[in-house]
């Protein structure tokens, strides 16, 4: 079997993610959502419009790797501060340029883009913990 046994006289907490198998399964998923979110920044930026699935897919990807990172368990592979910066610059400034385009009223255009820098600043802020 692999990982560290469940029943080994109460050794590995009784958690799902409570093992070696579970951490290297976390690695593994959260490797691929910093992959995608990298192959993301460094494609075309038409793919990170609001209106693209890439433009949705990226900043729900930095929200789900925060909620694991911030749980604690072993094996979450975050990207480092800096790199989290950077992709915030990349699509903060394709994001600025398309969202008019898409005649969104002030109330959300300003809450959406709000929302939009807490996902990358907090994402960073974690990564920057964690170094």
């Amino acid at each position: 079997m692999g990982g560290r046994a469940a029943s080994n006289g109460g050794q590995v907490g009784r958690g799902d993610f409570d093992e070696d198998t579970a951490a290297d399964h976390l690695s593994v998923l959260t490797g691929r959502l910093v992959d995608e979110v990298a192959e993301a920044m460094a494609g075309d930026p038409v793919g990170l419009e609001p209106d693209e699935y890439d433009g949705v897919a990226v900043p729900c990807n930095l929200e789900l790797l925060h909620l694991l990172g911030t749980r604690g368990y072993v094996g979450v592979t975050l990207p480092s501060g800096d790199t989290v910066r950077e992709w915030k610059k990349r699509y903060l400034a394709v994001w600025d340029e398309a969202i008019d385009g898409l005649a969104p009223t002030p109330d959300f255009r300003a809450r959406r883009r709000e929302t939009l820098v807490r996902t990358f600043d907090q994402l960073a802020a974690l990564a920057d913990s964690r170094a």
